[in-house]
């Protein structure tokens, strides 16, 4: 009867590390409520639970962490609404033409922030003259994908 119960806390403990190290990986805000279920669960083998209690409260206590701690801890942390940062802040930015862009040449640049940017017409064949105003499409490695406004 021991073994069982040091067996039932030993899978208790995995399914909490498991759970935490997917965490850490993903940062989802998911398997941690699962994380404290089996937390939970762990603790109640020490009380004598039998297996079938162990697993409903595994199940409830993870249900119920999830739907009411995740959505406060989600608005708490703002994953959703991070700011953009570095490169992908560059989309949607207008900028000026400081090289005329050509793409069958391969040539063309835009001055963003005070830094020189490789440019690169998103219409192929459009050739867009220097002073030109133009917004930033997308970044695709370390060239900038514009169209004119």
């Amino acid at each position: 009867m021991e073994n069982e119960l040091i067996c039932q806390l030993i899978i208790w403990s995995v399914i909490f590390m498991v759970c935490i190290i997917i965490e850490i990986i993903t940062l989802g805000l998911t398997t941690i409520w699962f994380a404290g279920g089996a937390l939970v669960s762990a603790i109640s083998v020490f009380f004598g639970t039998s297996l079938i209690i162990q697993i409903l409260i595994f199940a409830v206590i993870s249900l119920v962490l999830l739907f009411t701690t995740r959505p406060v801890a989600l608005k708490h942390f703002k994953l959703s609404d991070m700011e953009k940062t570095n490169v992908e802040s560059l989309v949607g930015k207008q900028v000026i033409v400081s090289e005329t862009i050509d793409n069958l040449k391969a040539t063309g640049q835009v001055k963003v922030n005070g830094l020189e940017w490789t440019a690169r017409a998103a219409d192929e064949t459009d050739i867009i003259p220097q002073g030109t105003e133009v917004t930033i499409n997308e970044v695709s490695g370390v060239k900038l994908i514009v169209s004119r406004i």
